[in-house]
C-alpha cells in the first residue's frame, strides 16, 4: 500500500467517525442546501439552460486552441500581456520574473483555486514577499496556515468559536468575538492592505473568446479591490475556462451563482478587458493574464473524462456528495476534493499514485444530477477505474478476485450447485476484510432467486 493511500484511508476513517466534524459539514451544506433549492427558482427553465450551458462549454472545450488563441489576439490589443504556462513550474517562474522585475514587496490575493493548485503562495513567502490573502474565508485559513476545505467556502470546517479563537491568539482579539466583529476587523486590516499593494493576483471565472475578457464573480469586493488599488494586475486562469461570447455570460453567471450559493447572481461581477486606458482613474496600470495548462491538455485527450474540463467550480458536487460530507476536504490530499476533483486529481498528480480517489464513491450519481454543466461525474469515475485496470496500477490481489468472479459468472452451474454455506463460509474468508470490521458481512440465502421462481412457478428444477 502506497503513503498517499495509506495515509488516505487512515484519514477517512477519522474524520468519518469524528461526529463534531460531520455536524459542521452537514450544518454549513445544509444552509446552502436550502438556499440552492429556492435559487433555482429563478429559472423558466432549469434543464434548458443546462443543457445549452454544457453544449456551450463542450463546444468550447472541443475547440479549445482556436478560442485561447482568439482570446489573446482580442486581449492584448486592448494592451493586456498574455503568457502561456505549460506547467506548475512554468508559471511560478512567470509570476516570480514579474515581481521581481516590479520589485513588489506586498502582494493581494482574490480567492482562486488555481494558485492553491500552483502553491503561489509558499512561492511568494520562500521568495520574501508579504502575501496576503483578502477573501474572509481564505484570510482565516491563511492565517490558521491551513488549505481551503471547499472549493467555495474555504473555511467550512471551522465553527465561529474556532476562528473567534483563532483572532484571540492571532490579534489579541476576545475569545467571544463575534462573526460580524471579526468581519469588521478584517475588512479595516485588510484596507490597508490594498492601499499599499504593488500587486494584485487574482483567478477568473470565464474568458470570453470574441472581446478578450476575464470575467471575475464575487461577493465580498475583496477581487475588484485586488484590481484596483495595486499597480500591476496579474490573472492566472486554466485553459479550460475558454467561454466563446459575452453574450454567453448571461448564461453562465446565473447558473453558477444559484448553483454555488443559491443567489441570482453574485454581488459582484467584473468584466476587465486589460489595464486602465488614460481616461480611467482607477485600476492597474499592468495587466498579465496567465494562461495554465499543468496537465489539462492530459485530461483533453482522453475522451470521456475530457467533459471535466466543462466545470465552473460551483461546489455543488462536493455539497452533494455523501463521501465529502463524510471525509471532508482534507482528506483527498489535493487541491480539487469532492466529486470533480475525483475525476480530475488523478491525472492532474498522476494516476499510479491518486486513482483511489476515482474509488472513494458510492457511484449514487447526486454529483451527475446537481452539475449544472450536466457532467456525468460518476461515470467519468468509472472510466477512470477502468483506466486504473488497464495501465496495471491495481493489485495482483484485486485481479485474481475479478478473474475468479467473472469465470463464476460466466458459468451458471457454479452458482446454481454451490450451497449457501459454502458460499457464506467463502465469503468470510476472503471479504470480510475488505467489507470491514463495522459492518456485517451479508448472508447468501439457502436458495437463490432461480430456485425461488422455479418453485413458485412449479418448473423442475434442471440444474
Amino acid at each position: 500500500m502506497s503513503s498517499i493511500l495509506d495515509k488516505f484511508l487512515t484519514e477517512a476513517r477519522q474524520k468519518s467517525f469524528d461526529p463534531e466534524h460531520r455536524r459542521r459539514l452537514d450544518f454549513n451544506i445544509g444552509k446552502y442546501d436550502e438556499k440552492v433549492v429556492e435559487g433555482k427558482k429563478q429559472f423558466y427553465n432549469l434543464e434548458l439552460a443546462k443543457r445549452r450551458a454544457a453544449n456551450l462549454k463542450y463546444k468550447a472545450i472541443h475547440k479549445l486552441d482556436r478560442y485561447l488563441v482568439e482570446f489573446e489576439k482580442n486581449f492584448e490589443k486592448h494592451g493586456g500581456k498574455v503568457i502561456w504556462a505549460l506547467s506548475e513550474k512554468e508559471a511560478q517562474k512567470e509570476i516570480l520574473n514579474i515581481v521581481k522585475k516590479s520589485n513588489a514587496k506586498l502582494i493581494v490575493k482574490q480567492k482562486t483555486m488555481l494558485s492553491e493548485e500552483l502553491e503561489i503562495n509558499e512561492l511568494l513567502i520562500k521568495n520574501k514577499r508579504e502575501v496576503v490573502e483578502t477573501d474572509l474565508g481564505e484570510f482565516i485559513v491563511q492565517l490558521a496556515g491551513e488549505k481551503p476545505y471547499h472549493i467555495l467556502t474555504p473555511a467550512m470546517h471551522k465553527s465561529k468559536e474556532d476562528v473567534a479563537l483563532l483572532f484571540h491568539q492571532k490579534f489579541g482579539l476576545s475569545e467571544n468575538s463575534s462573526p460580524e466583529t471579526i468581519a469588521h476587523f478584517v475588512r479595516d486590516l485588510l484596507r490597508e492592505k490594498f492601499i499599499r499593494a504593488d500587486i494584485g493576483i487574482t483567478g477568473g471565472n470565464f474568458l470570453i473568446a470574441d472581446v478578450g475578457a476575464v470575467a471575475l464573480t464575487e461577493n465580498e469586493g475583496n477581487g475588484l479591490l485586488s484590481i484596483a488599488f495595486p499597480k500591476i494586475h496579474i490573472a492566472i486562469v486554466g485553459i479550460e475556462k475558454i467561454i466563446p461570447s459575452l453574450e454567453d455570460l448571461d448564461l453562465f453567471l446565473p447558473l453558477l451563482s444559484t448553483h454555488g450559493t443559491g443567489q441570482h447572481i453574485t454581488a459582484y461581477n467584473n468584466i476587465l478587458f486589460g489595464p486602465k486606458t488614460d481616461i480611467e482613474p482607477d485600476g492597474p496600470e499592468e495587466m498579465y493574464v496567465i494562461l495554465i495548462d499543468n496537465r489539462r491538455t492530459e485530461v483533453l485527450k482522453l475522451r470521456e473524462q475530457r467533459q471535466a474540463l466543462s466545470c465552473i467550480r460551483c461546489g455543488a458536487c462536493l455539497n452533494g456528495c455523501p463521501i465529502y460530507r463524510s471525509i471532508g476536504g482534507y482528506t483527498y490530499g489535493a487541491t480539487y476534493s469532492g466529486p470533480i476533483g475525483s475525476v480530475i486529481s488523478p491525472h492532474f498528480l498522476g494516476l499510479k499514485e491518486y486513482n483511489h480517489l476515482s474509488f472513494a464513491s458510492s457511484l449514487c450519481g447526486k454529483c451527475t444530477e446537481v452539475c449544472p454543466m450536466k457532467i456525468p461525474l460518476h461515470e467519468l469515475l468509472l472510466y477512470n477505474r477502468n483506466e486504473t485496470v488497464k495501465r496495471g496500477y491495481t493489485k495482483s490481489s484485486w485481479k485474481f478476485i475479478m478473474k475468479g468472479w467473472k469465470m463464476v459468472m460466466q458459468k451458471r452451474w457454479i452458482i446454481d450447485k454451490t450451497g449457501s454455506k459454502f458460499k457464506n463460509r467463502f465469503m468470510k474468508m476472503f471479504f470480510a476484510k475488505w467489507w470491514g470490521s463495522r459492518r456485517e458481512l451479508p448472508k447468501f440465502a439457502e436458495k437463490n432467486f432461480k430456485q425461488l421462481w422455479q418453485e413458485r412457478n412449479g418448473q423442475k428444477n434442471n440444474s
